[in-house]
């Protein structure tokens, strides 16, 4: 059997090393779930009780380890629990995948059971990036952007893809011809460093504080020996927001643990 729309969406996902899959099953994600299983130990599918939870789960993951958090659910009702999750990786700026199921594309625009306009859906979370798919020549492209997209400015994006085409054969390689798009693999942070002058009139505030304090967030995770050069030469007390815990040790005399 030739490989279908679904297995060649967790192909995809795994050439960007997403190992994780956290939802919740239903008909709109028959075909994806289908390659789920086809893969085996591919990939590490966490079915929630919830697809909130997903969403809650996907974010939690981008968070502690830095990547790209993914998550899915059927269409409908389905889709639509999703939302309270991926607000919470908007707020948070983790960078999350959904994939969600949506009805046949024949049924569309006649009100079928459970048929919901989820463009419209998740234009507010996922406006950086958010589209359907109506073709399997699309998948490559939808994939690669998504996670880019989401990875590049730490955001939510969404795909959509019909449940019908799902099962359809898959096209990894779209031809090249006029009206196609060709995309690749592969994201490299950028390295960004502040203007001279604007860390001279950071550091001389710095200079002229009597009592400094200093509280670190994600931010400073790779830079603690920074954090303690700066802590030590200003004799500042240093707090930590909730995911800048592991920014440094609490048993530093100058740290005052987490707060909240």
């Amino acid at each position: 059997m030739s490989e279908l729309v679904g297995d060649f969406l967790l192909k995809r996902l795994s050439e960007w090393n997403v190992k994780r899959i956290y939802g919740y099953p239903g008909d709109g994600s028959n075909g994806i779930m289908g390659a789920l299983n086809r893969a085996g130990e591919q990939f590490e599918f966490i079915q929630t009780r919830h697809e909130e939870m997903a969403a809650f789960m996907a974010c939690a993951h981008a968070k502690f380890t830095g990547q790209v958090g993914v998550c899915t659910a059927t269409s409908g009702p389905g889709a639509i629990h999703l939302l309270n999750g991926l607000y919470d990786a908007k707020k948070d700026h983790q960078p999350v995948v959904a994939i969600v199921g949506q009805q046949a594309r024949a049924a569309m625009g006649g009100e079928y059971q459970q048929e919901v306009d989820l463009v419209s859906l998740f234009k507010d979370v996922a406006h950086e990036y958010v589209h359907m798919a109506t073709s399997p020549g699309q998948i490559r492209h939808l994939v690669d952007r998504a996670i880019r997209i989401a990875l590049s400015e730490r955001t939510v994006t969404a795909i959509i893809i019909p449940n019908d085409l799902q099962s359809q054969p898959a096209v990894e390689q779209p031809p090249h011809a006029h009206g196609t798009i060709h995309s690749g693999v592969g994201y490299s942070h950028p390295r960004i460093a502040p203007h001279e002058d604007d860390l001279k009139r950071a550091a001389a505030v710095l200079n002229e504080g009597e009592r400094v304090a200093i509280l670190v967030g994600a931010g400073a995770l790779n830079a603690t020996d920074e954090v303690i050069q700066v802590a030590e030469k200003l004799g500042a007390g240093v707090a930590k927001a909730l995911l800048g815990r592991a920014a440094l040790p609490d048993d530093l005399p100058f740290v005052t643990g987490s707060i909240g």
